[in-house]
């Protein structure tokens, strides 16, 4: 068995994440109503224990775009920060400029 590349496990995990949010929604939904009877409740507890781990949206980590690097991910530009200086310093971003005094 070949070993995939991080990044190629976090466009799988997005993809799972996609599928399984409305089932999700609606299970947690039932946990939350304090309505509903607790069997009923804890029906849908042991139902989102039993759904792929990878369908939850926290396994999903912020990678960067260019380069894939999980860590000094800025949310706004999509990027790491080793990323970004390499691309404002080349004149690629617009709005980004090296300062120097």
């Amino acid at each position: 068995m070949a070993k995939t590349s991080a990044v190629e496990k976090n466009k799988r995990r997005r993809k799972s994440v996609a599928t399984q949010a409305a089932k999700r929604a609606v299970l947690k939904a039932t946990i939350m109503n304090q309505e509903l009877p607790i069997e009923e409740r804890f029906k849908a507890t042991l139902k989102l224990a039993s759904l792929p781990r990878d369908g939850s949206k926290t396994r999903v980590r912020n990678r960067c775009e260019v380069t894939g690097r999980p860590r000094a991910f800025y949310r706004k530009l999509g990027m790491s920060r080793i990323a970004l200086r390499e691309l404002g310093n080349s004149g690629k971003v617009p709005g980004i400029v090296k300062s120097s005094w």
